[in-house]
């Protein structure tokens, strides 16, 4: 062997050798810890970390908005606050008529909620279709058909800051967009104090920045289906639009469940583009669930934080039902597939 090679290998060994040791001084209680309680012990043991992240981070401030929707007061620290039970549930509910918000004793929240519904209604509506149609696209055999689909996925990478910022840059007064329609000859407009244009670029932002996620999960399942469907449907004359209902649709179905629920609940979250590109405005057009529960529970200086927990607890029960029933109806409906 030559004093290079010999050299290498000491190289090697003398860094390895660290290794070795740590790998052998963890194996002893590792095979005592596994003898004790078995496989189940293991996986517990590696589940550890994970579970007490989740629990610190996610559970123990979920038990802390408890305690602060069942009090009162503008201080933070529990200990300074008082207990009223349920009356901040109560006076969250407290309306007459809960189609008209004016007749609501929190009507900034009513307002709050039906922006949110008509947000949800839209823009998940929206956002699937245009995921369906896009992951067909890029599902067929065209040009460039990688570099197209990284395209679409890039928005996905950027920060929702950035991306409320880079649409605000375009559509404000003296943004891109008036830049192109003055070139062309018209009067500039001012799109995000308008109510109608405020809340179209909302959702068209959020559709933006999102669909090539839900494009990637759409993708995986159209790649899932069996070509010799397509080529017996090709062989039989069958349409593309009757290729498209009868076979890609059932078969996309179960991916096309999981794009809607994670998109509903996206968007009833809606907050970080929104509130960077229109603030909320013009007035209360574009105030959704999450940026009223900030405002009232730190940016007001009528804060409530009480209010704030109350509302993103019932907030919660909300998405929990509409995401159970959703999940009902998938399931239901792959029962039928089968039966069929």
């Amino acid at each position: 062997m030559s004093a290079a090679a010999t050299l290498k290998a000491w190289v090697g060994a003398a860094l390895a050798a660290p290794v070795v040791w740590l790998a052998s001084a963890v194996n002893v209680p590792l095979k005592s810890w596994q003898r004790a309680t078995g496989t189940g012990g293991m996986a517990a043991f590696f589940l550890a970390p994970n579970m007490a992240i989740f629990g610190i981070f996610v559970l123990v401030p979920l038990v802390i908005n408890f305690f602060y929707s069942a009090t009162s007061g503008t201080a933070y620290f529990l200990q300074d606050r008082s207990y009223v039970g349920l009356e901040q549930y109560q006076r969250l509910l407290d309306c007459s008529n809960y189609l008209d918000t004016a007749t609501c004793r929190e009507d900034l929240f009513w307002k709050a909620v039906h922006n949110t519904g008509l947000f949800v209604v839209v823009q998940v509506a929206l956002m699937t279709v245009v995921s369906v149609v896009t992951a067909l696209i890029l599902n067929r055999e065209i040009a460039g058909r990688s570099f197209w689909r990284a395209v679409f996925f890039f928005p996905v990478l950027l920060s929702p800051v950035v991306t409320g910022l880079i649409w605000r840059w375009i559509l404000q007064r003296q943004g891109l967009l008036n830049l192109i329609v003055h070139d062309m000859g018209g009067e500039p407009y001012n799109w995000l104090t308008d109510r109608f244009w405020a809340f179209t670029a909302a959702v068209s932002v959020s559709v933006w920045a999102h669909m090539g996620f839900y494009t990637l999960i759409l993708l995986a399942g159209l790649q899932a289906i069996p070509r010799d469907l397509y080529e017996a449907a090709e062989m039989d004359g069958t349409r593309p639009a009757r290729v498209f209902w009868r076979i890609t649709l059932p078969l996309l179905m179960p991916n096309l469940l999981v794009v809607i629920v994670l998109a509903l609940i996206r968007a009833v979250q809606i907050f970080d583009e929104v509130y960077v590109l229109t603030g909320g405005g013009p007035g209360t057009s574009n105030l959704y669930l999450t940026q009223y529960i900030y405002e009232i529970g730190f940016a007001s200086l009528l804060r409530n934080p009480g209010l704030a927990s109350a509302a993103s607890i019932l907030m919660g029960l909300v998405l929990v039902v509409l995401t159970l029933l959703q999940l009902q109806v998938g399931r239901r409906g792959e029962r039928k597939g089968a039966r069929q």
